[in-house]
């Protein structure tokens, strides 16, 4: 298996302590992060033991700390690693922490069958996979106790069209039409030649089909962001307002949760377990 077929790693390298940042940077963002957060503490209780992978800086190992996990960090970039260190030493979180190491989704074999209660993947790890993605989420299946969970997030195909709408347009300008179409049909960034960040973004429908195929059964999908992806001076005007503002997380957690609304975010959660 290569080291880093894709460039995924050295665009995480890259990045930095800009991912630390992504889920914060502004008031649809910090709709996101509740949305990821209350998704996440359906599946996880005190004491379980988690493996992370993608911590990144270390946002999700924090709450998983906060909801009384011991977690075991991992990342495939050393930089996001090392960042995760620095953000949590010195913290309450940094003594739930069970073990640091660089890790790539495609290959959990060092751990046991059932060595956990709950894997995470949040920011997209499966993204990375492509073609192995299949096999991945059967090696994290593989890893949880029987009622334990998968819980991970995929890029969103539909999604990001909809929220990257002149993004798309500069793609097609830059590209031409069959290739912007093929993209949007497979979700596969690989077909642009020479852009900086690729990976596979997934429609609701695949992520149920790679889950069930790989063994799996889905517990339950969210998109991870619905009305919060409208104007931002709107999502910022509700913020001010506490009051408004946990009324629209309330309503805008539910409605990300819809059958109809889980292609509509830039990502897509999943909570999976054994059949």
């Amino acid at each position: 298996m290569s080291d880093d077929p894709f460039g995924s790693r050295a665009y995480y390298d890259r990045l930095g302590e800009a991912e630390r940042d992504r889920l914060v940077r502004d008031a649809p963002a910090r709709a996101s992060l509740e949305v990821h957060r209350r998704f996440l503490a359906r599946f996880v209780s005190a004491g379980d033991r988690v493996l992370e992978i993608g911590a990144g800086p270390g946002r999700f190992t924090a709450e998983l700390a906060s909801l009384g996990a011991r977690v075991h960090v991992t990342d495939f970039s050393p930089v996001q690693l090392d960042l995760n260190r620095k953000h949590l030493e010195g913290t309450g979180a940094e003594s739930a922490v069970t073990g640091r190491d660089i890790l790539d989704v495609r290959d959990v074999s060092r751990f046991d069958d059932a060595s956990f209660d709950v894997v995470l993947a949040y920011g997209g790890p499966l993204s990375y996979a492509f073609e192995d993605a299949e096999a991945a989420f059967a090696g994290l299946l593989r890893i949880i106790r029987p009622a334990g969970y998968v819980v991970a997030s995929v890029m969103s195909m539909l999604g990001t069209w909809r929220h990257s709408l002149p993004g798309i347009a500069a793609v097609v300008d830059r590209f031409g039409d069959e290739l912007n179409d093929r993209v949007i049909r497979t979700g596969d960034l690989r077909h642009l030649p020479g852009v900086d960040h690729t990976c596979r973004m997934f429609r609701a429908n695949q992520l149920r089909e790679l889950v069930e195929t790989a063994g799996g059964r889905v517990e339950a999908m969210s998109a991870s962001n619905w009305a919060s992806l409208g104007d931002p001076a709107t999502v910022a005007a509700l913020e001010a307002e506490p009051s408004r503002w946990a009324h629209f997380i309330e309503n805008e957690v539910a409605a990300c949760g819809e059958s109809g609304t889980l292609d509509g975010g830039t990502h897509i959660l999943v909570a999976a377990t054994h059949p």
